[in-house]
């Protein structure tokens, strides 16, 4: 079945109610929903800041949601030509937005190549996370994980990439796609949003490739080594049934952590935003409310 849009907070999905940012490398676009607490949602490849839109629409009630889209796929604005897109270059870029909109420290949610972002920016920049959420990522030697091995091959011969986008043009094709990634049907209109712009712009397939060649494991195994340092909170979210990350990487990730919960969600594989919002909500709705040592 499809999964119900989740009653919240208005979510201004249009084109047209997207905020635009000017950063060092190139625009991005980005919600910016609620007041309070700010809470920044890190989306992960062929997806963008829509994914968390039946997220950050009902936690906008409580806190500041901040939403931007990275140039993994889902964008519709391209990077400039010498952008830095791997791993710590997009961790230096979410950065630069937090900068820009005047953001000192967040709440930081992250899933699937979106999580392995936010490990990396987590290693970097330890002085402006507040709280850390990953929910079924990257992580470790699975970056990419094995599913994902074609892609990050496929970017590195030229014209795979640009095939595989095209046939995304079919909505046959896209829901087949994204069947690896939800349990649950997603709208066919969402599916669309994530990849119009991908099937039809050369440059947007060119940063994704660009992100894609960037994916090695020794920026997760390094990001890694400063989990031991964090001692803030952090909540591991996983999809229970997910084909793609193991579920021995989120009972990895808690034990690392200095103060770290595990909360498995059944019925939903990577994209848990899509498969169970709702629970997801409520998660993040008791984790964000816990106070938090000075």
């Amino acid at each position: 079945m499809t999964r119900p849009e989740t009653d919240g907070a208005a979510w201004p999905g249009a084109v047209n109610e997207r905020s635009r940012v000017d950063l060092t490398g190139g625009t991005l676009e980005y919600v910016d929903v609620g007041s309070g607490d700010p809470v920044l949602f890190v989306h992960g490849a062929f997806v963008n800041g829509d994914l968390w839109r039946n997220v950050a629409g009902p936690l906008a009630k409580s806190h500041r949601c901040l939403v931007p889209t990275l140039p993994l796929g889902g964008h519709r604005l391209p990077m400039d030509a010498d952008a830095d897109l791997t791993p710590a270059g997009l961790a230096d870029l979410l950065a630069a937005f937090l900068d820009a909109l005047e953001v000192d420290r967040v709440t930081l949610v992250g899933n699937d190549t979106g999580g392995a972002i936010c490990q990396v920016f987590l290693a970097r920049h330890p002085e402006r996370v507040e709280r850390l959420v990953l929910v079924n990522c990257d992580a470790y030697d699975n970056f990419p994980p094995l599913a994902a091995k074609p892609f990050t091959i496929g970017a590195r011969v030229p014209g795979v990439l640009g095939l595989f986008a095209r046939s995304l043009r079919s909505a046959t094709v896209r829901r087949l796609a994204f069947r690896l990634l939800t349990k649950h049907p997603v709208e066919d209109s969402v599916l669309a949003g994530y990849v119009d712009a991908l099937t039809r712009e050369p440059e947007v397939r060119r940063d994704l490739r660009r992100a894609l060649l960037g994916v090695e494991p020794r920026h997760t195994n390094e990001a890694a080594a400063s989990f031991p340092d964090f001692e803030r909170p952090v909540l591991v979210v996983w999809g229970t049934d997910d084909p793609i990350f193991p579920v021995a990487d989120a009972e990895r990730l808690v034990t690392e952590f200095p103060n770290a919960r595990l909360e498995r969600v059944a019925d939903a594989y990577a994209l848990v935003p899509e498969d169970q919002p709702e629970r997801l909500v409520e998660l993040l709705d008791a984790f964000l409310g816990m106070r938090v040592p000075a």
